[in-house]
């Protein structure tokens, strides 16, 4: 019965990875040949739109399986990256079109397209082999020390870009009076969540570095 259960987690882990790995794939691909055409980087959020928005909504299931168990991702870790990520897609990005053909979009896409690329390849071949080749593994742990700052300056960017428009039209507000007592300013939280980032980026960046410290350590005495 354990063992009918661990294969079948394994298969459900590499159909998983390996459908959201498309969807990343479909993402470069969309954003370079939209950069490289004669739009530039005006069209690339138009060409990247929906399978930006599916590929990166789908890694809220990586919440869930680190709270069931599934995978051994800390939680703690895993919801702030992937809760930062959805506010950029649907937060910003998908609410305030004025942003959609700003360059940073396409640092954005095409940093978070390539992480993602080699991420779920690698959690893939793992699930649907048992081993990811070395070159892989080094990928993995190790360009995220040039995409990540990248991302993060285009996520900080393009929030601060957002600012001006969320503030003129007040979408996303809740002004008092009302029913619940309650108000809710997103000019102001998101102002904060730029905030956020000050202690948070350079967090991540070195919880990843820990983990690239012990994932070649792994490797080398395998």
């Amino acid at each position: 019965m354990a063992a009918a259960a661990s294969a079948l987690r394994r298969v459900y882990l590499a159909v998983y990875n390996w459908v959201v790995f498309f969807g990343w794939a479909q993402v470069l691909y969309y954003a370079v040949s939209a950069l490289l055409g004669s739009g530039g980087h005006e069209a690339v959020y138009a060409a990247v739109e929906k399978p930006l928005q599916f590929a990166q909504t789908a890694a809220v299931m990586e919440i869930l399986h680190g709270l069931v168990g599934l995978v051994r991702s800390p939680v703690s870790a895993t919801i702030p990256q992937i809760g930062s990520r959805l506010f950029l897609t649907w937060g910003i990005l998908w609410s305030f079109p004025e942003t959609q053909s700003h360059i940073l979009v396409t640092t954005l896409v095409i940093s978070w397209s390539i992480t993602e690329i080699i991420r779920y390849s690698f959690f893939g071949m793992k699930e649907a082999l048992g081993f990811a080749p070395s070159w892989l593994l080094w990928l993995r742990y190790s360009t995220f020390m040039i995409l990540y700052p990248i991302g993060i300056l285009s996520e900080v960017g393009l929030i601060y870009i957002a600012l001006p428009y969320m503030k003129a039209s007040e979408k996303y507000y809740l002004k008092m009076p009302n029913k619940w007592n309650f108000s809710f300013d997103y000019f102001y939280t998101s102002a904060i969540a730029i905030g956020a980032y000050v202690p948070g980026g350079p967090h991540m960046f070195t919880y990843m570095l820990a983990q690239r410290k012990k994932a070649m350590s792994k490797a080398k005495t395998a």
